[in-house]
């Protein structure tokens, strides 16, 4: 009976490995296909071990035209984007949560219904809104659109993060005389510092992604981030240079991975109370 039993979860363990190994492969080979085609002299659609090394690939691309000014485009509307969705959803998710309101349920419930609206369903109006206003084909109404569509499942990430600070500490602070902006910028948000920074990475990578967005909001060349000029390797008739392909998309991918790094210490730990409350 025993080793009946120990079979049996030896099976399933092999199982969900075996599954596991799997998910991991269809995230792996993608990721092996791009770092080996970026040098390789005649990389195409299989995951192969390069025909040589070369770093002709990158040289290709790092131009003015096909990569830098694109990536500068890119850190400008995202980096701004994303400052501006954490700044307000800090501030919106304050009040929700250290006050309570018999309008904090229906402005949640909002919040969440706007975070399902597909991007798509909604362009066409703010497109001719931003024609109307002036806004079109302007990095700055860009960046107010990015941040308009990130931000509420900005506040629904950063009101829960802000629900874990224990607001006895605060109120300590008021007594001595600290107002609630002084309260929410010394005590509040140095606590949870890893859940500004989990919306801070989930918010830019977000929008490093986006490609729709720009695409349909900018209209000169120039001002075209990485993830629309990413298009232009695709030629006519099928025509596709993967190995500039390849090496751009790592080229593209560094800031991204550059950010998790250097924040990669405060999403790791935990909210840093050290027995500040005592029962």
């Amino acid at each position: 009976m025993a080793r009946t039993v120990s079979s049996r979860r030896l099976g399933r363990r092999l199982a969900a490995d075996t599954g596991l190994l799997a998910v991991a492969a269809a995230f792996a080979l993608p990721l092996a296909w791009v770092l080996l085609s970026s040098v390789d002299p005649h990389a195409d659609l299989r995951v192969k071990a390069p025909d040589g090394l070369t770093l002709g690939n990158f040289d290709a691309i790092l131009t003015p035209d096909i990569t830098f000014t694109p990536l500068l485009n890119s850190l400008v509307l995202c980096g701004g984007a994303t400052l501006l969705t954490v700044v307000c959803a800090v501030l919106a998710a304050y009040p929700l949560s250290r006050f309570r309101s018999r309008l904090n349920r229906p402005f949640l419930l909002t919040i969440l219904f706007a975070t399902s609206l597909p991007i798509t369903a909604i362009m066409v109006p703010v497109y001719a809104l931003f024609v109307r206003v002036d806004l079109i084909d302007t990095a700055h109404g860009t960046i107010l659109f990015f941040a308009a569509s990130q931000l509420p499942f900005a506040i629904w990430l950063m009101k829960n993060f802000m629900d874990g600070v224990p607001k006895e500490l605060e109120e300590a602070a008021w007594t001595d005389g600290a107002s609630s902006l002084q309260s929410l910028a010394r005590i509040v948000l140095p606590l949870m510092g890893p859940g500004v920074s989990v919306v801070t990475v989930f918010s830019f990578v977000m929008m490093w992604g986006n490609f729709f967005v720009p695409f349909m909001l900018l209209l000169t060349p120039d001002q075209m981030p990485a993830s629309v000029s990413i298009n232009e390797f695709f030629g006519n008739r099928g025509m596709v240079a993967y190995g500039q392909l390849a090496a751009f998309s790592v080229v593209y991918s560094t800031p991204v991975i550059l950010l998790y790094l250097l924040i990669s210490r405060r999403l790791g730990g935990g909210f840093a109370l050290g027995g500040a409350v005592k029962g």
